[in-house]
């Protein structure tokens, strides 16, 4: 009936608000070839009301280091960071994708430290390295609030580098999303996550968040 009356719910993309929530995406930086920056990505509790517990977020952090490697010659440019969901598994009927064709909006709830963080869609195209990017355009930094991206807006890259022709976004074969950090500025960094979904709303409204399913605590995934 969404296909007929032409409103469709939003679509989860990602959520960090479950205990599981890491299970589901991978973290990266320079140190996979030598170098020497730090990324996390932990779980933590918002803030109680009530003395109860109003789920997770994810916490973004590390350390970003420009150093090279000395014995690794080949290695020209250092100083990076990122984290993105998995491929979703195989299924009897093939691969699954996201399908956000129906829709205007990548939107994300976040709380940014001010640093330069780009949103990456990685979609079931013929060159698996190419990246759609678009910046991460925070308004209070410290401070949670919903941002909205047009999924038309996002710009195809390869390793970083604008590629042209420009093609569109294969909206119907989203493969994972994800957020780095590539400004290269030493010292420590933090973006925290509370969900991103695709959406024909500017101004939706996250949905509430859960209590915890498991004892208050920190779930960390260190790289």
């Amino acid at each position: 009936m969404q296909g007929i009356t032409g409103e469709f719910d939003d679509l989860e993309i990602h959520s960090f608000r479950h205990p599981s929530s890491l299970e589901n995406i991978r973290t990266f930086c320079d140190a996979d070839v030598g170098g020497f920056s730090k990324v996390n990505m932990d779980l933590e509790l918002f803030p109680t009301r009530n003395g109860e517990g109003e789920g997770y977020y994810g916490r973004f952090h590390g350390n970003i280091s420009i150093e090279l490697p000395p014995d690794r010659p080949m290695i020209q440019r250092s100083g990076y960071a990122a984290w993105r969901t998995n491929q979703r598994g195989r299924t009897l009927f093939g691969q699954p994708f996201w399908n956000v064709d129906p829709y205007r909006f990548l939107a994300l709830r976040v709380k940014s430290s001010g640093s330069k963080y780009f949103i990456n869609i990685q979609t079931d195209s013929i060159v698996e390295s190419d990246l759609h990017q678009h910046r991460l355009f925070a308004k209070t930094p410290g401070q949670w609030e919903v941002i909205h991206i047009p999924i038309g807006d996002f710009v195809r890259t390869n390793h970083g580098r604008v590629t042209e022709p420009q093609a569109e976004i294969l909206r119907e074969k989203v493969k994972t999303v994800g957020i780095g950090l590539i400004d290269r500025v030493p010292g420590p960094f933090e973006l925290c996550i509370d969900r991103i979904w695709a959406t024909n709303h500017a101004t939706s409204v996250p949905m509430p968040r859960l209590r915890p399913e498991v004892p208050p605590g920190m779930i960390t995934d260190k790289t």
